[in-house]
């Protein structure tokens, strides 16, 4: 099933993707019958407590910047403010250098859990998305504490929908193409720990909530992104993420 979160007359839910329509997964809302896609509004897929990224999670993007393959995952955390959703622009600070992309598969937590075991990982799942985890490069080199360089607005794509059935998720292909030109192309067999090892280990140290989000790293082949690009993440089973970047100088901000 292919899920989205939409607002219609004033509610915010969670919807099933039919042809041209939306069907409500909140039967308390009332609202039974196919909405048409026109008549509501499109939101980010979700609205987390955090974002947590594990870090050089394939063994050859591991090789690709020259660290030794971690014993342990390594995680740091993306503000929910950097999230953005299909088709949304990645805005480019203008002061920060060389900005990369990096094709992540996304998992979303389903339910509250803490310290749960690999065979009770799937049930704790909502579902599978896109990502992509953008990164201002020359700031990561500078900052050990990595936070900086991740956290930038529009640096966390997610879309374009969340995907609940996925038949092995531990052989996806994960492809990033830039302007049509593939620049990443992996597959999660290259993970160093499964998706399930990484719930797991994640939930023994915070407990996890509902729409939380765990991107899962990225394979080798990250290079630079610039204003006029368009990037799109392929996730075997799970759909395309298309996004075009921008600069903030093209960029209008509206705070209400």
């Amino acid at each position: 099933m292919r899920i989205i979160r939409v607002q219609y007359k004033g509610s915010v839910f969670y919807a099933a993707l039919q042809e041209g329509a939306v069907l409500c997964l909140h039967r308390q809302l009332g609202l039974e019958g196919p909405i048409p896609l026109t008549e509501v509004s499109i939101l980010p897929l979700v609205a987390p407590s955090k974002v947590i990224c594990v870090g050089l999670n394939y063994r050859e993007h591991a090789l690709e910047v020259g660290y030794s393959l971690p014993e342990e995952p390594s995680f740091f955390l993306k503000p929910p403010s950097a999230i953005i959703g299909n088709g949304q622009p990645i805005i480019l600070p203008t002061d920060v250098g060389r900005i990369e992309h990096e094709a992540e598969l996304a998992l979303i937590i389903g339910q509250t859990c803490h310290n749960i075991s690999p065979e009770n990982v799937a049930k704790n799942l909502f579902g599978y998305t896109c990502a992509n985890d953008i990164t201002a490069r020359e700031l990561q080199k500078r900052d050990p504490l990595i936070g900086h360089c991740k956290s930038y607005d529009t640096f966390c794509p997610l879309g374009p929908w969340i995907e609940t059935e996925v038949e092995n998720v531990n052989a996806l292909a994960v492809r990033c193409v830039v302007n049509g030109e593939v620049r990443q192309s992996g597959s999660t067999a290259d993970m160093i720990f499964s998706p399930a090892e990484i719930v797991c280990r994640l939930s023994r140290i915070m407990t996890l909530l509902p729409g939380d989000v765990i991107l899962t790293g990225t394979p080798a082949g990250v290079s630079a992104i610039r204003p006029g690009d368009m990037v799109q993440v392929e996730i075997e089973g799970v759909g395309v993420l298309f996004n075009p970047v921008e600069t903030s100088e093209d960029a209008e901000t509206v705070i209400q």
